[in-house]
């Protein structure tokens, strides 16, 4: 009897165990380098807005976050391993740095079109348009972000001889180009837009003047492909996460409350850059468009020699299916 006993006793035991293993297991978060571009940007807001939701936590995913000057700075993180995943990098430049055998893939579109990227000059500028430009200096964030090859696709579908300068971040382009170290300044809502509303500066040109890049998905997601291959199963659930906190910013004011905290600013203005700047369907993460017109542009500015072929498509876009 006594025998009987210790051995209900040990299988309980074992029980619970089991039981608390599996607990454990199901408790397990993978934890991922974020690079952000932008910083405060609507379309790189995703992964700061879903850590503060709660969303990644719930897939298992936590995310410790390194800020950049933009794409071109999150380009290199992710390529030197120093980041697991980037986000909002030039399309045309991780085309390119694959080309060149590079360790980046493209994990998820961020943004097709450019009509949140805007050019404005100082208030008392006395350039008017964008054809006033001819030898002036314009600014852009990094080498091979997407404010690059939208400046350059302005430039030339206006057939003026600008300089583009990479100046870094928005807020510090506004600086140089209030002070005249520049002549055009660039921003991306919420950046600039309180000082497009007090008059401090004027609209010069929105990255849709440029016709080439209506269709283009000009930013996307990145991922090193060291770390795709070894973390598949964890860099799946942060593409969860990552979907669940986008439909969450459409659907739910909780999400504009977050973004405005995160990004600091007043509710009623995260509303309007969300409505009048980044449609639902302009953060579709789900395709890459355009690939032709980017290989085009790529080649054309000398971000890449030659076109990717398919099976260098199929292996550089690897973004994973809804589940």
């Amino acid at each position: 009897m006594r025998a009987l006993k210790s051995s209900a006793f040990i299988l309980s035991a074992l029980a619970l165990l089991t039981g608390f293993t599996a607990a454990r297991a199901a408790e397990t978060i993978d934890t991922f380098k974020v690079a952000v571009g932008a910083p405060g940007n609507w379309d790189t807001c995703i992964p700061e807005v879903g850590k503060r939701a709660g969303i990644f936590r719930k897939h298992g995913i936590e995310i410790e976050s390194l800020f950049t000057n933009g794409g071109g700075e999150t380009m290199q993180a992710v390529i030197s391993g120093s980041i697991d995943i980037g986000i909002a990098a030039g399309t045309a430049a991780a085309m390119g740095a694959f080309s060149k055998g590079a360790p980046v893939r493209i994990l998820s579109a961020g943004t097709t079109g450019a009509g949140d990227l805007f050019w404005y000059v100082p208030a008392a500028s006395p350039l008017k348009s964008f054809k006033d430009l001819a030898g002036k200096n314009i600014g852009y964030s990094t080498n091979g972000a997407s404010t690059h090859t939208t400046l350059l696709a302005l430039i030339d579908t206006f057939k003026v001889p600008a300089k583009p300068v990479a100046t870094g971040a928005a807020a510090v382009t506004l600086t140089q180009a209030m002070s005249g170290q520049i002549d055009v300044g660039w921003a991306s809502p919420p950046f600039g837009i309180e000082a497009l509303q007090q008059g401090k500066i004027r609209l010069i040109a929105r990255g849709s003047d440029a016709p080439s890049t209506a269709e283009q998905t000009v930013r996307v997601h990145i991922v090193n492909a060291d770390v795709l291959e070894k973390r598949r199963a964890a860099v799946n659930r942060f593409m969860d996460a990552y979907r669940e906190t986008l439909d969450f910013l459409y659907s739910d004011p909780k999400g504009i409350e977050l973004y405005a905290e995160y990004a600091k600013i007043d509710v009623s203005l995260a509303a309007r850059i969300r409505d009048d700047f980044m449609p639902k369907a302009a953060m579709n993460p789900d395709r890459v468009s355009g690939i032709d017109a980017i290989t085009r542009d790529a080649m054309t500015y000398k971000v890449m020699q030659a076109p990717l072929t398919a099976a260098q498509l199929s292996e550089l876009i690897q973004i994973p299916p809804r589940r």
